[in-house]
């Protein structure tokens, strides 16, 4: 008879044995065990003491072997086994057509994006390449006078996205709309464009840990660098985004190779108390020169002059 804290240290030892990689919701082996055995239990992620000083009937203790072991079995993030994950104080539904939700964005949004941009200015705004909507979802409760709209290249991950915006209710001013980044956007313009893009180089993804090449490669790799979609989108968010607008945008690994092509573009390279880093914000008017750049960058790689 255990309780839930010593099952949550043999889940712990287990894991550390099976040398597992973090980083989908969790970044050290006690978190993870502590999320799937409160998972198998149908408890609380952030149960209190009192809850983990209770006995573990053994009938549940199956569910928590189960769980532990499929983990390190598949190699799969936790995320997937348990159907969910969190981003900004929210909980959003993901399955193996999306990304796991981790990107340092999250603080921005729950900070209003502010100094770059006033809040209370920002009513449209524009998700790129939104998987599980996240970020769409996320902005759109932060910013209750704001349409936005949520675009990805992948109906599955926009069936998934649909279901998060029905749970948090949000429907009536997230638009989702499949396009290849601004393809099938049209002509509309937005106060802040927000997006977590693919961006590691398609040879590096063979050198990623087991838990990351569980995820969709269409959400991850970016050409040979790791720079193609964000080249892609830099060379057209000008024409997307109003006179004051700000464009946010992760690039992750990529950031040094994005600046050595890009030297003249002014990025602001943002900091975050809780950590992350490649996230650059560009406003307006700088995107002319950025957009210009990137598109020369764009040819160069195809080989036209």
């Amino acid at each position: 008879m255990r309780t839930v804290s010593q099952w949550i240290d043999w889940a712990t030892r287990r894991f550390e044995a099976a040398g597992l990689h973090y980083g989908h919701g969790t970044d050290n082996s006690r978190d993870e065990a502590a999320w799937l055995v409160l998972h198998a239990l149908g408890e609380s992620p952030d149960g209190g003491a009192d809850s983990r000083s209770k006995v573990v009937d053994p009938s549940r203790a199956e569910a928590i072997e189960r769980l532990v072991g499929e983990r390190i079995e598949s190699r799969r993030p936790a995320a997937y086994l348990t159907g969910s994950a969190w981003f900004a104080g929210l909980e959003f539904e993901v399955g193996p057509q999306v990304l796991v939700p981790r990107s340092p964005i999250a603080e921005l949004i729950v900070d209003g994006f502010e100094p770059w941009i006033e809040a209370a200015a920002i009513k449209s705004i524009l998700d790129l390449g939104t998987g599980s909507g996240c970020i769409a979802i996320a902005c759109a409760l932060r910013f209750p006078a704001a349409r936005v709209v949520a675009s990805d290249i992948s109906e599955e991950a926009l069936a998934v996205a649909r279901r998060n915006v029905d749970r948090h209710g949000v429907a009536d001013r997230v638009r989702l709309v499949r396009s290849d980044l601004f393809d099938s956007l049209g002509g509309g313009k937005y106060d802040l464009i927000v997006s977590n893009p693919p961006y590691v180089p398609d040879r590096r993804l063979r050198e990623l840990p087991e838990e990351f090449r569980a995820e969709p490669a269409v959400g991850l790799v970016s050409g040979m660098e790791g720079l193609e979609i964000p080249l892609r989108i830099l060379a057209r968010a000008g024409e997307h985004l109003d006179a004051g607008g700000v464009l946010v945008c992760e690039v992750g690994e990529s950031r040094d190779r994005l600046q050595k092509d890009l030297p003249k573009v002014p990025f602001l390279w943002l900091e975050f108390s809780s950590g992350g880093e490649g996230v650059l914000l560009l406003e307006r008017a700088h995107l002319d020169e950025a957009g210009a750049a990137a598109a020369a960058q764009l040819r160069k790689r195809q080989g036209v002059t």
